[in-house]
């Protein structure tokens, strides 16, 4: 904001120093094309009066009074783009969830909630560690019931879906462990392996949990991803649905994100970063790793760059508007 100064006067002190000139021109008679009443020489009396046109001595004009459009108004505009742009950051870019049951502990308890990134897969491949969102339409149900029949009402609820606001699927949380073609198993030595390889899950496994408590093996369907939960004593994932489409795995094209950040509660907040037992040469091929490395930091500043970019024209928006009114 700028302040003011206590005056803003166009005249110099000494026009009102003295009213001698105004005796002098009211005895002198029409000077400049002006009569002594101050009518414009040729005009009707009554118009150009300069008493009209004069400003109150002392003041100065106020080029953004007037201009102003009203409070109400003003509110109005911030609340719309404000919802706007929480609806496109909503749709697009993060979502916010709630974790409803024990499978994830103790990386994620039930109550907790987490950012999800709706946007990283559009940049990057899935990677074994991530922790997902998904549906489990098409895979381990329940399928979404069938849309109103009205077409008007059809029109509005998948608006809603897609902006978030409504949704009939149901969704889990779990963790990648295979990508399509991985051959997962186990137990070799106890552990659970990916194409051979046996994978330390101490970091993320819920305490005192086996990595299965039966064996199996199976080869992910393309188009699939094979998830566990992190609490393997009380999680029901693709090992115990072998029996619904895909024989366990769930399709990539049900998965909404990936969850990055722990928001709630606050003693909880921090992030969720891929285990270092997912960066073993041996499962990405060598040069993998790294990469993978590289773009595992992205979803977090990835987000927030394009939020900011998002938010940019809103802000410049308001920044021209209160430039022009000074």
């Amino acid at each position: 904001m700028l302040d003011g100064g206590a005056t803003n006067d166009r005249y110099g002190p000494r026009a009102f120093s003295s009213t001698r000139p105004v005796e002098r021109a009211r005895h002198a008679g029409p000077a400049s094309g002006y009569r002594a009443t101050g009518d414009r020489a040729g005009s009707p009396p009554g118009q150009h009066r300069g008493g009209q046109h004069r400003r109150p001595r002392g003041k100065s004009p106020d080029p953004a009074k007037g201009k102003r459009g009203p409070f109400w108004r003003e509110l109005l505009i911030i609340v719309v783009a404000a919802a706007a742009l929480t609806l496109v950051v909503k749709s697009f870019v993060v979502q916010v969830y709630k974790i409803p049951s024990v499978s994830m502990d103790n990386t994620l308890a039930v109550g907790e909630r987490v950012l999800v990134n709706r946007l990283v897969y559009h940049f990057r491949p899935i990677a074994r560690g991530d922790v997902i969102v998904f549906s489990g339409q098409d895979s381990w149900g329940p399928d979404a019931p069938p849309g109103p029949s009205d077409p008007v009402l059809g029109f509005f609820d998948d608006v809603l879906s897609a902006v978030g606001l409504h949704s009939t699927q149901t969704y889990y949380i779990k963790r990648v462990i295979g990508l399509p073609g991985d051959r997962v198993a186990c137990c070799t030595h106890g552990k659970v392996t990916v194409n051979g390889v046996p994978l330390e899950e101490t970091s993320y496994l819920y305490p005192g949990d086996a990595p299965s408590s039966f064996s199996f093996s199976v080869v992910v369907a393309p188009g699939h991803l094979w998830v566990m939960g992190d609490h393997r004593s009380d999680s029901g994932d693709s090992r115990y649905h072998t029996d619904d489409p895909g024989e366990g795995a769930i399709p990539i094209d049900e998965v909404v994100g990936r969850a990055f950040m722990i928001i709630w509660p606050p003693s909880q907040i921090g992030d969720l970063p891929i285990p270092s037992t997912f960066q073993q040469p041996a499962l990405h091929g060598g040069t993998a790793a790294a990469a993978l490395a590289t773009v595992a930091g992205f979803p977090v500043a990835g987000t927030a760059g394009i939020a900011a970019v998002i938010g940019a024209p809103v802000l410049l928006w308001r920044r021209r508007r209160r430039s022009r009114r000074r």
